[in-house]
């Protein structure tokens, strides 16, 4: 495995999103565990993998112009 993972700071940076951002309103509503982040031996702290993250964002944002973006961060179907 050659994952790249990012503490919430890091990714922040890469992102350039506020780090209360990504913890209050992507973690679990558009970033999944398991998929863009995991709990290293199952502690509290967070780790997100970056490569799943760039995919996604990049898959996300070529969908098309029929998504209608909601307050929340997520997509409605237009």
């Amino acid at each position: 495995m050659s994952d790249t993972y990012l503490t919430t700071e890091e990714l922040a940076r890469r992102i350039k999103y506020d780090p209360r951002t990504i913890r209050e309103r992507l973690k679990d509503s558009v970033l999944l565990e398991g998929v863009h982040y995991i709990r290293p031996f199952g502690g509290r702290k967070i780790l997100y993998i970056w490569e799943a993250i760039e995919r996604d964002m990049v898959q996300n944002s070529t969908a098309g112009a029929e998504m209608i973006p909601m307050a929340n961060g997520g997509l409605a179907n237009g």
